[in-house]
């Protein structure tokens, strides 16, 4: 499968990043995602419980049936919210009921890119893998994905069916992948797709003051909001902002080039228009290589204060993680809202 360079991640649209445009204001981003060229909506059967798909399914129709290959479509099956809890199943039978489902929101026979949203640890991942690949062979999906997987479970998932994608976080401020996922996704010709390429707002410069997150903000559970780690990281955004004008580009800007120079797909997430081409118009930016490896080396995990989950969001993934000493994740914030709780299939409820 080949993906376009950059695509547009929907979640905020619905929810996780303060208060959710309204479903117009939301509608009116994805068209004018359509008519400025991006090739990839990223959704996911969690985000807004549904709504989110439900809005990309507008779009879609708005586009037209004529114009529908011009897009590739993505989202997720495997986490979901059952009766208010993040519940993260992986089993055979749940993940081909959302994947209906799912067609019924998008209003579409067809899911370009589907992927599998976390391993349930309480699942074999070939299980999982192998519903998806049924899912293949049916026609309702057109390829296989898995988000914030380890190197292991990748190869796991090999065994049993092809993958197109890995969707792991990945940028400036959260290094992980590098810790093997970037050389195995090559060495596999599975492509690699960053999710939070700007650092949920951080690299975009659009965090001011943390304390005034609204309250179901999902980075009100993340350390490296909070004290004691956010004075530090703030303290990287004089610099970070005069590097982007060293550049000649927007702080996002640099971000998603910094990216896009390792041949990763990038999937930015906005809620604003305006945003949005600027974004789209890092691709056609060239940044000096040697600004590039600069801007590598002010934000990087020697430099960026504390770790990117808290302890319960950290147990939900399997990709690869730098070591964080225990102080670090002491006093983490608990979650609050869409992010705070989860349950696996076997029942285990993790907070």
């Amino acid at each position: 499968m080949i993906l376009p360079r950059l695509g547009l991640g929907c979640m905020s649209l619905s929810h996780a990043y303060g208060i959710p445009p309204s479903p117009e204001e939301g509608l009116a981003v994805l068209r004018a995602a359509l008519e400025e060229g991006v090739g990839m909506l990223d959704t996911a059967t969690l985000y807004g419980g549904g709504r989110n798909e439900e809005l990309v399914g507008r779009a879609l129709a708005a586009l037209g049936s004529a114009r529908r290959d011009e897009v590739v479509l993505a989202s997720k099956g495997g986490m979901a919210l059952v009766d208010g809890v993040k519940t993260i199943d992986g089993r055979p039978e749940t993940l081909r009921a959302q994947a209906d489902a799912s067609l019924r929101r998008l209003g579409v026979e067809h899911i370009d890119l589907y992927y599998l949203h976390r391993w349930d640890r309480g699942v074999p991942i070939g299980e999982s893998v192998g519903a998806l690949a049924e899912l293949v062979a049916a026609g309702k999906i057109g390829a296989i994905g898995l988000s914030e997987v380890s190197v292991a479970r990748l190869r796991e998932a090999l065994e049993v069916a092809p993958i197109a994608a890995v969707q792991n976080e990945y940028s400036l401020w959260s290094r992980n992948a590098e810790l093997g996922m970037l050389d195995e996704t090559r060495r596999q010709g599975v492509a690699f797709v960053a999710f939070s390429p700007v650092a949920r707002g951080f690299l975009a410069d659009a965090v001011g003051d943390p304390e005034e997150f609204a309250p179901k903000d999902i980075r009100r559970a993340m350390p490296r909001f909070q004290p004691p780690f956010w004075a530090a990281n703030a303290a990287l955004l004089p610099a970070w902002r005069a590097l982007a004008a060293e550049a000649g580009c927007t702080p996002a800007q640099l971000a998603l080039t910094w990216l896009l120079a390792r041949g990763v797909v990038p999937i930015p997430g906005t809620t604003s228009v305006a945003h949005l081409r600027e974004n789209q118009a890092a691709l056609s930016l060239v940044v000096d290589a040697g600004l590039l490896a600069r801007a590598g080396e002010l934000i990087d995990t020697r430099t960026v204060a504390g770790p990117r989950y808290g302890a319960a969001q950290s147990a939900e993934v399997d990709a690869e993680s730098f070591d964080h000493t225990a102080s670090e994740l002491e006093g983490a914030p608990a979650p609050e809202g869409e992010a705070a709780a989860s349950v696996s299939a076997t029942g285990e409820v993790r907070r």
